[in-house]
């Protein structure tokens, strides 16, 4: 493939809604650029970008995929994202190193949730934008109702550049209003012709909104504006341009990707409007890993190498590639470079373009660039690469809290290792998979984005890893505690010939106030009655005794024990004696102390717009949560609540499904506290049968 300067280079995003048609207008603008001679279809599993095996089985997009075309002496990386809300990292991965956004819209559908998302999604990373509204071809599409839509969300930024023609209802071309030319779709290609009459009033505005526009971006062109004097195309285009790169203008295209109809002028109006990445990143910053202090990293061939690796491709068959945007310099094949965030240098043997699965070999990757390397073992997704000369952190790519989780359990004995394993693979892929250990019940919990994440994951694991695995409820970390205080005796004495074991104890246990810690040892005994030697065993005995309570099995806290008297036997005592009477003492207290259950509470902070909030707040009340206030944030709501974690199992599906996708969460253990009677009577009854 040719090595095209960062002039000719345009990083692309395409962002949407999911099943808005991303992936069919990525696959007609690689066949229209001609890499293909036959388009391929979402339904057939045959388009570039979706090869992963669970897209081509599910029919939907769940990973981004490089697909870098050729058109117009530029090259543009389109970066084809999933609209899936699952799968999210790998759209904030694509966005960290895209210098604009292509935002496709279902003429059928119009604006939807990932829509609004796909433009926060942009404003996040300051990149500019042009829509797509594709699907114009289908006789239901209101291209007004979307065009209103998208002014009541962004305001006056929102500009459409071509009006529909249509014969008998039916979509056969477009007024490009910039140029004031008709085109019409003819079989497989686009013809020039005259504006239809009767069209003046449709036009009229869009041309006005378009030159007012113009003139905005510049004084002289606002003078000229002024007197009635005529822009020249010319003007118009390098206007455009400049109101697109600074965010105050926002393209509208029309088209289908279906058919092929519209996808040339939306690939020129790409190499025409949106920035080059020495244009839009004269230069970024980084940070001295040494010394936090900034370091400007410019889009130059002649600086040093820099490079983030933006997202991970792991697969056991073909290895793995590092997707990676070169931000300075030129990475070379057999270059070393510094891995900045590992601290270890790489030697880099191969290096790809990546098409969606084809893999082109290059010797070279020119700054504005994106490429691939093959095999770094120890380089992971956020990594810096960069030459040892000149040290630079990136920043990394920030992706969203995982919240849904589930217990995973082997289908099969022993394939524990190959569970781990095969896990650790897919989170070298996805960061936002984790896996945490849940040592007190004995599990190991997934945590992904969602539920429909937790079952791709299982069904990856099954696929590339040949293990299985069920994913199931996980158990609560409850807890046990007394209520009152009480001072018991605890003997333990066995006669079995020769020496016997004699250990007794008197103590005093209360509560401790403390819920944090599990309990506090003091002792005050006078006389000696038991020795002093005895009283790290007296202490042991209550360190293995709070592991496990006597209601449910639960570890025990916020217990203060004292030891007050006992005996002891001058052959037959020991640690070991007096260690066991400390835990009959202890059972003994705890069962006539008023012992009671206490559960996890979680603070519970909700991001939703405001039209959602009494259904949220509702929710919250039946989880047993207490509201403690609210927060406006432009345009939204942040509620502040306190939940029993054992409650907001779930709830990131729930979330989802009443707010539609608009709402987000974060959530954090805060303390225990004394669970309802049901809800204790409940957790009992089912521990016993657990058991």
């Amino acid at each position: 493939m040719k090595i095209y300067p960062s002039e000719q280079i345009r990083n692309v995003a395409v962002l949407g809604h999911g099943g808005c048609g991303k992936t069919t207008l990525v696959e007609a603008m690689a066949h229209v650029a001609g890499l293909t001679k036959r388009q391929g279809r979402v339904e057939d599993g045959s388009t570039i970008s979706d090869f992963d095996k669970e897209e081509v089985k599910r029919g939907i997009s769940i990973n981004a995929a490089l697909v870098p075309i050729e058109w117009e002496d530029a090259k543009l990386n389109l970066l084809d994202t999933p609209g899936y809300f699952d799968f999210v990292g790998d759209v904030k991965g694509a966005v960290r190193v895209a210098d604009s956004a292509l935002i496709v819209i279902s003429g059928k559908s119009g604006v939807e949730v990932g829509t609004e998302k796909a433009f926060e999604y942009a404003d996040e990373m300051e990149i500019p934008k042009i829509v797509f509204v594709t699907d114009m071809d289908d006789d239901k599409t209101d291209l007004q109702k979307i065009l209103d839509d998208l002014r009541n969300l962004y305001g006056k930024s929102i500009a459409p550049f071509q009006v529909p023609i249509r014969e008998g209802e039916h979509f056969v071309g477009f007024v490009n209003v910039p140029k004031m030319e008709g085109r019409r779709f003819v079989k497989d290609h686009v013809e020039n012709c005259p504006v239809p009459d009767g069209m003046d009033d449709e036009i009229g505005p869009v041309r006005e909104m378009i030159l007012e526009a113009v003139a905005e971006t510049d004084e002289a062109l606002m003078e000229k504006y002024f007197a009635g004097e005529e822009f020249t195309l010319e003007e118009i285009q390098s206007a455009i341009h400049k109101g697109v790169v600074d965010r105050t203008l926002v393209p509208v295209l029309i088209g289908s990707g279906m058919n092929n109809t519209g996808v040339q002028v939306l690939m020129s109006a790409l190499v025409k409007y949106m920035p080059a990445p020495k244009e839009e990143h004269t230069s970024v910053f980084g940070e001295d890993p040494a010394t936090g202090e900034p370091v400007e990293v410019k889009c130059d061939t002649e600086d040093p190498a820099t490079a983030l690796v933006f997202k991970t491709i792991v697969d056991p068959y073909i290895g793995k590639f590092s997707l990676f945007r070169v931000y300075s310099g030129i990475i070379r094949t057999d270059d070393v470079l510094l891995n900045v965030n590992k601290e270890n240098m790489e030697k880099v043997s191969h290096i790809y373009v990546l098409r969606g699965k084809e893999q082109i070999e290059v010797d070279a990757i020119h700054a504005g660039d994106i490429g691939a390397f093959a095999k770094l073992v120890n380089v992971g997704t956020g990594d810096t690469l960069c030459a040892k000369e000149r040290p630079v952190r990136l920043e990394g790519v920030e992706y969203p809290e995982s919240l849904a989780y589930k217990a995973v359990i082997p289908k099969t004995k022993g394939d524990e290792d190959k569970i781990a394993a095969g896990l650790q693979r897919l989170m070298e892929e996805d960061p936002t998979i984790k896996v945490v250990l849940d040592n007190e019940n004995h599990q190991e919990l997934l945590y992904g984005v969602g539920s429909q994440h937790l079952e791709i994951i299982v069904s990856k694991l099954e696929a590339k890893f040949k293990v299985g695995v069920d994913l199931v409820k996980p158990k609560t970390p409850y807890r046990e505690t007394i209520r009152k205080k009480v001072q018991v005796r605890g003997r333990h004495k066995k006669q079995s010939g020769g020496h016997g074991q004699y250990g007794d104890v008197v103590m005093e246990f209360e509560p401790l106030g403390d819920n944090d810690t599990a309990f506090v040892f003091e002792e005050k005994v006078f006389g000696g009655s038991v020795p002093r030697n005895y009283f790290p065993a007296v202490e042991k005995g209550m360190q293995e005794s709070v592991k496990k309570g006597i209601l449910a099995g639960y570890p025990v806290v916020g217990i203060k024990a004292t030891l007050l008297d006992g005996s002891y036997h001058p052959v037959d005592s020991s640690e070991m004696a007096f260690k066991l009477a400390t835990q009959i003492a202890f059972k003994e207290a705890f069962s006539q102390a008023s012992p009671t259950l206490l559960e996890p509470i979680a603070k519970v902070l909700v991001l939703v717009p405001d039209d959602y909030m009494g259904d949220i707040i509702g929710d919250l009340n039946k989880r047993r949560g207490r509201v403690l206030g609210m927060n406006p944030l432009g345009g939204k709501q942040e509620i502040m609540a306190e939940v029993p974690m054992g409650e907001m199992y779930g709830y990131s599906t729930d979330l989802r499904s009443m707010t539609q996708a608009r709402g987000s969460y974060s959530m954090e253990f805060q303390r225990y506290e004394e669970a309802p009677k049901e809800v204790q009577e409940r957790v009992i009854a089912e521990r016993t049968k657990e058991e």
